[in-house]
């Protein structure tokens, strides 16, 4: 079995005006859908970010992998480190809240991004799902948590273009969250909530917080200001929430600020900001700064990378569980099946996929379902996923036409508050 074609399709779909320590999403979100076939006509499916840097990263490797056993992934990881050492020009926007910016990950990004295809035609070969090349599900199913945002009615520059309306509405105090919860949890079923804060004033989101704990009682909560909350800040907020949280997440944005939280309230503390790669990790281990990692295979490295982080985790008896970005079904089963291999899976996973518009799915049969909170492992080969090519196709020509290139939440939010500089920590 050799790989004799490689498709990278950049593709945007509609992503609702979420407010984050960064800004505010961009009225469209980039992502990449990766399709490999080999000789023997199995097709492999990968979905990674979209921005220009990491698009042109895929770009420059494909030809390297043509003629390539999907079985020598050793092979993939020399040849994405060789293309990653050539560089690549272009606009590169950091912004602490996104690891998958950081170039100093490139050679993760890229290798995570072939080897979930590889992965999925090894299963397909094999006629095995792709959890079995993982070592076997220890779960049929994996939990997600209600992922709730502050947000605007519509985007700034909606009523001009013809974007269609936001059917979620305005977020901006208690009570619309409280109902923005509520949709959300009857519609499919979480077991668990997690607010992105780092916006509003910290008494207010802390207030909001509160209502939540009210109004779902028997809901774990988290809140995850994403490191735009200074030391005393956190520290003044942590013990206001002190017996409210599941863990407390980033709220400050250094791993020696977040130990000395830790020291300070005795809360556990989660993080998808300071502890990114191994390096830091054993600067965390150190320290005892997080004692919950969210987990990425996006940056961190791929499926099987992300494995060995969870023995290190068992190992160092530290939590771990899976951050989220804006992503389509891909990603999603990508990270089931993951989820669904690691023994040690504490807490219910991220996912922004209930933001994503029905209509705006590449994965034949639509969105995929979440059903009492919780995603089954596809029992078909691989992925158990096919892509509809005419939705790829629909949401590539939407990538030529929305002009965006590169994410960049303070620009969009400097179209709402113009002197807006977003430097964190902000509060």
């Amino acid at each position: 079995m050799k790989i004799h074609r490689i498709t990278i399709t950049p593709i945007a779909f509609r992503d609702p005006p979420l407010l984050n320590a960064a800004g505010i999403h961009e009225p469209y979100a980039l992502r990449s859908i990766i399709e490999i076939e080999t000789d023997n006509g199995h097709v492999g499916l990968g979905e990674t970010y979209g921005d220009a840097p990491v698009l042109a990263l895929l770009e420059n490797t494909r030809s390297h992998l043509i003629g390539m056993d999907p079985f020598d992934t050793n092979g993939l990881r020399e040849r994405v480190a060789a293309v990653v050492r050539q560089g690549v020009r272009g606009e590169r926007v950091e912004y602490e809240l996104a690891p998958g910016t950081d170039p100093r990950k490139d050679v993760e990004k890229i290798y995570s991004a072939f080897e979930v295809p590889f992965l999925d035609l090894q299963a397909r070969h094999l006629g095995i799902p792709l959890v079995e090349l993982l070592g076997g599900a220890v779960r049929q199913e994996v939990q997600y948590s209600a992922y709730l945002f502050f947000k605007y009615a519509q985007h700034v520059d909606a009523p001009s273009t013809g974007y269609p309306p936001d059917g979620w509405g305005e977020t901006l105090n208690a009570e619309q969250l409280v109902a923005q919860a509520r949709t959300m949890i009857d519609t499919y079923g979480f077991g668990s909530i997690k607010l992105k804060a780092g916006v509003l004033d910290p008494a207010e989101e802390v207030k909001c917080l509160k209502a939540l704990k009210r109004a779902f009682p028997d809901k774990p909560l988290r809140i995850d200001p994403n490191g735009n909350w200074s030391l005393p800040t956190a520290i003044a907020m942590g013990r206001e929430l002190a017996g409210d949280l599941e863990y407390y997440e980033d709220p400050t944005p250094t791993l020696e600020g977040m130990a000395e939280l830790h020291r300070a309230t005795g809360m556990p503390l989660a993080t998808n900001m300071v502890v990114t790669d191994l390096r830091q990790f054993r600067e965390n281990v150190r320290l005892n700064g997080a004692q919950i990692i969210l987990s990425d295979h996006h940056y961190w490295g791929g499926l099987r990378d992300t494995q060995l982080l969870a023995r290190m985790c068992e190992t160092f008896d530290i939590g771990l569980s899976m951050h989220s970005n804006s992503h389509l079904g891909i990603s999603l089963m990508a990270m089931t099946h993951l989820a669904a291999s690691v023994p040690r899976l504490s807490y219910a996973c991220d996912t922004h996929y209930p933001w994503q518009a029905a209509d705006e799915e590449v994965v034949r049969g639509g969105k995929i379902a979440i059903r009492h909170g919780a995603v089954a492992v596809t029992k078909a080969p691989g992925l158990g996923l096919d892509i509809d090519q005419d939705q790829l196709a629909k949401l590539h020509e939407q990538y030529l036409r929305c002009g965006l290139r590169t994410r960049n939440d303070a620009v969009q939010m400097r179209k709402y508050q113009p002197d807006w500089r977003g430097k964190a920590p902000r509060f």
